[in-house]
C-alpha cells in the first residue's frame, strides 16, 4: 500500500475516534488545517471490520493516520487508551502507514455541540457524532502541530 508521499504541508491526513462499536473516520488536508467527516466502521470489542477500513484508506491514500487517545480529565491513561493504541498500532503494521495520537478529551462533547447547531437534535445520530470527532480529532492535531 505504500505510495509517494507528499510533502509536508500538503499531505492527507485519516483520522480515526476509536471506540469498542464504532470508529469514526475523517479525512484531512494539511494545507488547509481542516478535515472533513467521511461516516464510521463497525468494530467488535475494538477490533474494526478491516475491509472497511481499508477501503478508506484506499479510497483516500493518507500520508499518516491520527487516532484520538481517549484520556481520563486528568491526563491519564484508562483501559480505552491501551485499546486504541493497540488498534493504532495493528492498522501501521497491517497497513505500512505511519500512525500518529492525538489526546481526545472533550471532542465528543464538541462533536455532539457542533453538530446540534447545525443540524438540531436529528442530527445527533452515532454515525455523525463519530465522524464528527475523527474530524476534530484531525483539526486538533493540525492546531497543535502547525498552530
Amino acid at each position: 500500500m505504500a505510495k509517494k508521499s507528499n510533502p509536508v504541508g500538503q499531505r492527507t491526513v485519516i483520522g480515526f475516534d476509536f471506540g469498542k462499536k464504532y470508529i469514526g473516520v475523517a479525512v484531512g488536508q494539511e494545507m488547509t488545517g481542516s478535515a472533513s467527516p467521511l461516516g464510521s466502521i463497525k468494530a467488535n470489542d475494538g477490533i474494526p471490520n478491516w475491509d472497511s477500513l481499508a477501503s478508506y484508506l484506499q479510497e483516500w491514500q493518507p500520508d499518516f493516520i491520527v487516532i484520538g487517545l481517549p484520556l481520563n480529565m486528568d491526563g491519564s491513561e484508562q483501559q480505552l487508551t491501551v485499546d486504541a493504541k493497540k488498534f493504532g498500532n495493528r492498522v501501521a503494521g497491517r497497513f505500512g502507514v505511519k500512525v500518529e495520537f492525538q489526546d481526545e478529551r472533550l471532542t465528543t462533547a464538541d462533536a455532539k455541540e457542533q453538530l446540534f447547531a447545525r443540524g438540531g437534535y436529528k442530527n445527533l445520530t452515532k454515525d455523525n457524532i463519530d465522524a464528527e470527532s475523527a474530524r476534530l480529532i484531525i483539526e486538533s492535531f493540525f492546531e497543535q502541530s502547525y498552530g
